[in-house]
């Protein structure tokens, strides 16, 4: 089992992971052990689904997309009706949010007329941010990435996951490819890359898309023992065979969006926590084009297109539904992306 994917689908960013837990709770690669955290929180230990699954039963051949969100009430109308009709089954953990999160879910999946394929759950523990916060906790703690990502996707009870954001959202095309594949990749043991453009939202009408660097992570899973989340260096990262075979979707099947009146970096320590490694490139460059576009400096950015919406149209929906199904290919400029760093 390696954490270290082929060049071709793994995110650009990945890290190995670092050394185990030292606490002795059984180990979560364990197909019959449960989730435990240190803290002694039996009611937010876990059970994996395969693990209690009658002998040679298996997991519905069906694809649960799994969310873990704080504050993204904004997000959610556009992020959850491509995934209701793509997905059998949807998974939301709620990390605290104060903005009606939960209920925003909750309504917009009802009318679609999908309130039986939703589960919501609250995560009520404080998450360490990725960079030295996070290599910091412990990787069984409830404060953990690792831990917190674990428990959620305890909640997928079918045979195949996928991994979603609460910002992102898929394009026309996007969504067209997965839904002819959630019903293929269940059973098999194949790991799902989802390239995602950076959409920094001005207003109901203008956005700034970053065509500037490719980025595209694995997403979608297999449910079972080989493929379990575990610590790496600035976040958590999820383990898989190696003889797992690889399918990448192609460039404009997603936006993830940037509003530039909110704190996007919450999740990081700080700035400086991805301020040098090679491996978090793709931050930098948001960080930075975050900054200029916040500031209204987008003229003359490298790679980046402001779009317009017409009259009526919310500028999200314009750019998933039109402008980039219709934009030209190859759609990123990789000439821009900032040289990989080398030890001198």
């Amino acid at each position: 089992m390696s954490p270290a994917p082929s060049s071709s689908a793994a995110p650009p960013s990945a890290a190995p992971p670092s050394a185990a837990p030292t606490s002795a709770a059984p180990s979560p690669l364990d197909p019959t052990a449960r989730l435990v955290n240190r803290e002694g929180r039996d009611d937010y230990d876990a059970t994996w689904p395969w693990a209690a699954l009658p002998d040679h039963a298996r997991l519905p051949q069906a694809t649960t997309v799994v969310l873990r969100v704080r504050n993204e009430a904004r997000s959610l109308p556009f992020v959850l009706p491509a995934l209701v009709r793509t997905c059998e089954a949807i998974v939301l953990v709620d990390n605290g949010s104060d903005d009606g999160t939960p209920e925003v879910a909750a309504k917009v999946v009802g009318e679609l007329g999908a309130a039986d394929r939703l589960t919501v759950t609250d995560y009520p523990f404080a998450v360490s941010r990725c960079g030295p916060e996070h290599l910091h906790t412990p990787a069984d703690s409830v404060h953990s990435l690792t831990y917190f990502y674990n428990w959620a996707f305890s909640h997928a009870r079918t045979a195949y996951s996928l991994k979603w954001d609460g910002d992102m959202v898929l394009t026309r095309d996007g969504e067209e490819l997965l839904r002819d594949l959630a019903w293929q990749l269940p059973g098999r043991d194949v790991v799902l890359s989802v390239p995602r453009h950076s959409l920094y939202v001005e207003s109901d009408r203008v956005a700034y898309l970053d065509l500037g660097f490719a980025n595209a992570e694995p997403y979608g899973y297999p449910m079972g023992p080989d493929y379990v989340h575990v610590k790496a260096f600035e976040w958590e990262l999820r383990l898989y065979p190696d003889a797992a075979r690889h399918l990448r979707l192609p460039e404009g099947s997603s936006v993830e969006l940037k509003w530039l009146d909110s704190d996007e970096f919450a999740h990081w320590t700080s700035p400086e926590a991805f301020a040098e490694s090679a491996r978090t490139r793709r931050k930098r460059r948001e960080y930075q084009l975050f900054t200029d576009l916040a500031a209204g400096r987008w003229e003359g950015q490298p790679g980046i297109t402001r779009i317009e919406a017409p009259a009526g149209v919310h500028v999200v929906d314009h750019v998933t539904q039109t402008w980039l199904p219709q934009a030209p290919r190859p759609l990123v400029d990789r000439s821009i992306e900032e040289p990989r760093r080398t030890a001198s």
